[in-house]
């Protein structure tokens, strides 16, 4: 019987969508390669990178994380790769920069989409060089590290907008993992609100909220935009307001409580004369793509597809997108 690791502890879950990712991701942890986490936001990439970094051969050396939509656009430079004191207006003091500090460990970047162009190019020279060039430093120091980057963006729809280098994305694409948002968890919701609730209700010191049939039938019907995160919140909310007493659908958010509670869906009548599906999902798929922006991964999310779902339907109703 195989021995509870990172993965287990980290990750609650029994569904096909996620096992089939975790199984993935345990073979990537003990090969020391680039990783791409992709996912919406609230999956627990974090999560991932956390359990890959703790199952590598790097796991006694430290893992630093940088959320590259955080860091200031005129310091990404020196907060990646560091810098001299006085190499620029305020750098009182030396600043060895976060790929040193990771130096034998794993260097985690969140949202690397947000990464801007100039970075991204260093960051490349970096990853195929192992050399790190400090600002106002004339000579490169060298670091050993592994990278795990995430990303809730599509960098497909990236590189075609010129907003991502393609030599970037495919160096970091080694070995890619998408989390399934939530929605797309058959099966686990039941389990993760027992596991949530449990855990928020010792928190403080309650006793964890009983969720009726009722109200675990009307969240199942529920879209959880913000995934794991918005669901983590409602137990902590019912662990405070419902402690040790049962969680009625009345008790729920009313984001939550679906048509029952006035949310918005579509009114569709079918005259007598009939309709074409066809022409119905085409119109559909041109609407969310519209209101998309033309983000193709942003519209499958809205239809309630993969994105390689969508690309096959386009490409079948000869769609201009």
């Amino acid at each position: 019987m195989r021995h509870a690791d990172a993965f287990d502890q980290l990750f609650v879950g029994n569904s096909p969508e996620l096992q089939a990712v975790l199984r993935a991701a345990r073979l990537a942890a003990a090969v020391d390669v680039a990783v791409l986490i992709q996912g919406e936001s609230g999956t627990g990439k974090e999560l991932l990178a956390q359990a890959i970094h703790r199952e590598s051969r790097r796991a006694a050396r430290p893992l630093v994380t940088i959320n590259c939509a955080a860091l200031p656009s005129e310091l990404v430079e020196s907060e990646l790769f560091g810098h001299r004191k006085g190499a620029f207006t305020g750098a009182g003091t030396s600043h060895p920069g976060r790929v040193r500090a990771a130096d034998g460990g794993t260097l985690f970047l969140d949202e690397i989409g947000e990464l801007p162009l100039e970075a991204q190019g260093k960051l490349l020279r970096f990853l195929d060089s192992g050399e790190v060039q400090a600002v106002g430093d004339t000579r490169p120091a060298r670091a050993d590290v592994r990278l795990v980057a995430a990303t809730n963006r599509d960098l497909h729809d990236l590189v075609d907008g010129g907003l991502f280098r393609a030599d970037l994305y495919y160096r970091l694409n080694v070995v890619p993992f998408t989390l399934p948002p939530l929605r797309e968890r058959t099966g686990d919701l039941a389990l993760l609100i027992q596991v949530f609730a449990q855990r928020a209700a010792a928190r403080h010191g309650n006793e964890a909220p009983r969720f009726t049939p009722e109200a675990l039938a009307m969240l199942s019907r529920h879209g959880w935009p913000g995934n794991l995160r918005e669901l983590r919140n409602l137990c902590e909310r019912m662990a405070v307001l419902r402690a040790g007493i049962p969680v009625r659908p009345e008790d729920l958010p009313p984001e939550m409580r679906g048509r029952e509670a006035g949310a918005p869906g579509l009114a569709l009548g079918l005259p007598e004369s009939g309709i074409s599906l066809v022409s119905v999902e085409r119109d559909m798929i041109r609407m969310a793509l519209e209101k998309a922006g033309g983000n193709r991964s942003r519209a499958a999310r809205l239809l309630g597809l993969t994105r390689d779902t969508l690309l096959y339907r386009i490409k079948k109703h000869a769609i201009q997108a």
